[in-house]
């Protein structure tokens, strides 16, 4: 609205995009960045101006998180930003320890959100994603062939982007789940949750430490410069309209739950926020998906937030370029809402159950507690799956009936024979097949330009088919070479397909 006349402007409708990201945090910054670098034509809408950062609470990248940004190249600039922890202090006497994690990275890296936006955004822009700041998502409408954004701007112009495709990343308030008329079930777990950038005279014995009372917990983490993040509340103290806490509140607090302030005499910034949990239905409404927390949200309890919602762009990319590009059909895009739908259920869950640990009111109830935690310390393998699915290392698929038990499951950083590696090997969405040494599979003239062949490095004789996000997509032992071959065939097609051709938008 143009607020001297009274008048709207509306802008001519801008080029056709192959996909639509509505949503700039890191969930829509990866998958926009796959999409561009296979060729695809991105636009980003971001309702933020330029320059404004997200208001982040994610402090951790897991394990499973930085496998995927291996496959992209970017480990090592995400690691750059921040510090590998092997043993975390969440709550008490519980404490997660990623040391065991088999995998190229058994830690957990703190740094803070906006780090990993900051590297996720340089490689988008280098791809060739076309950034629209200042632009809100007003409306949706779809055919069969594509769907239109209706958006307003901050100077209040109206306008539409049309696509093949479109994805929500636009979190907890998103415009696109409203737009598509979906609910999103759940409530509030904890209202009035202080969050403060601090600086101290003390610090913690370890990067990153959460303790709690019963009645209060508060989360005390290093993210570079000198500055402290905090993340703190009390069960009585909740106060869901109040302004921003002053220091003096963020002081108490810490001094509740971790018996001192560590000497805090500056707040950069502060805020409050409520933590919901809760899940929408449908990942996907015809040609429109959501990922991240525009799909799913809970506890910060874990640090599964981020590292969940990039999980999600990283399975829903490459299928996104296998059907534009026309190796896939579209029923490729349904396994996305069957494999993340039950992923950010078992997470909701996961994070719910930790924080009502470690808030557990009685004595009785925190003698328990305390009990439970020895028991499971004394129980290696019930810690190392507690690791494993927090860490995303143990996160699995469903597989189909007479599928290999390997199917669905995470590939390790597997060693070729030729001295190469998997997540190497994954880089530019490619899928990669590995077989024994003496075995040359028989492509059938299939276009290879998307799947790389390798061989054990050792004497194995199993034949698996690793899709683009480092999932196992088909398996064999059989040692029937005809047999072998006739069951990888069935097994490119659906995910490869028959050939390739050019991108929907040109």
């Amino acid at each position: 609205m143009n607020r001297a006349t009274g008048t709207t402007r509306t802008t001519a409708p801008h080029p056709a995009s192959d996909v639509l990201v509505v949503g700039a945090g890191p969930t829509g910054l990866l998958l926009a960045g796959d999409l561009a670098e296979a060729g695809l034509g991105v636009t980003l809408l971001e309702r933020r101006a330029p320059g404004i950062s997200n208001l982040t609470r994610s402090l951790v990248v897991h394990a499973r998180t930085l496998e995927q940004f291996d496959a992209r190249g970017l480990a090592e600039d995400v690691l750059a930003t921040g510090r590998p922890v092997t043993s975390l202090q969440l709550f008490g006497d519980v404490r997660m320890d990623p040391s065991t994690l088999h995998t190229r990275y058994p830690f957990v890296l703190v740094t803070p959100q906006f780090e990993v936006e900051r590297v996720l955004e340089e490689r988008a822009r280098k791809a060739g994603v076309t950034f629209a700041y200042g632009t809100e998502l007003t409306g949706i409408r779809q055919d069969a062939d594509s769907v239109t954004a209706t958006v307003r701007t901050t100077d209040g112009a109206t306008g539409e982007y049309r696509a093949s495709y479109l994805v929500g990343t636009d979190g907890v308030h998103s415009g696109v789940r409203r737009a598509l008329g979906l609910p999103f079930p759940g409530k509030s777990v904890i209202e009035s949750v202080v969050l403060a950038d601090v600086r101290m005279t003390g610090e913690p014995a370890e990067p990153l430490v959460a303790k709690a009372d019963g009645d209060a917990f508060a989360l005390v983490a290093g993210i570079g410069d000198g500055l402290f993040r905090v993340i703190a509340w009390h069960r009585h103290r909740q106060a869901p309209e109040a302004g921003p806490p002053d220091l003096d509140e963020v002081r108490e607090l810490t001094r509740i739950a971790h018996g001192t302030d560590y000497g805090m005499y500056e707040a950069r910034w502060t805020s409050r926020f409520h933590s919901d949990e809760r899940q929408v239905p449908e990942y996907r409404v015809g040609r429109a998906f959501l990922a991240g927390d525009a799909a799913h949200v809970h506890s910060p309890a874990g640090g599964q937030g981020m590292n969940t919602g990039l999980q999600d762009a990283a399975n829903l990319s490459w299928k996104l370029i296998a059907v534009l590009r026309g190796r896939a059909t579209e029923d490729l895009l349904d396994s996305y809402q069957a494999e993340r739908h039950p992923v950010g259920r078992l997470v909701l869950r996961s994070s719910g159950a930790l924080i009502r640990f470690a808030l557990l009111q009685t004595r009785a109830q925190r003698v328990a507690g305390a009990l439970a935690a020895q028991v499971a310390k004394r129980l290696p393998p019930v810690t190392r799956r507690a690791i494993a699915q927090v860490s995303g290392i143990g996160i699995a698929y469903r597989r189909g009936r007479g599928d290999h038990p390997l199917t669905g499951r995470r590939a390790p950083d597997i060693r070729f024979a030729d001295g190469g590696r998997l997540y190497e090997a994954l880089r530019g969405n490619r899928f990669v097949l590995i077989t024994p040494a003496y075995e040359t599979p028989e492509l059938g003239g299939r276009d290879t330009s998307r799947l790389v062949h390798a061989t054990w490095r050792g004497s194995r004789r199993t034949a698996l088919l690793v899709r683009p996000d480092g999932y196992i997509a088909w398996a064999t032992d059989t040692i029937d070479r005809a047999a072998r071959a006739d069951a990888l065939a069935a097994a490119l097609l659906p995910w490869t397909g028959p050939a390739e051709k050019e991108p929907a938008g040109g």
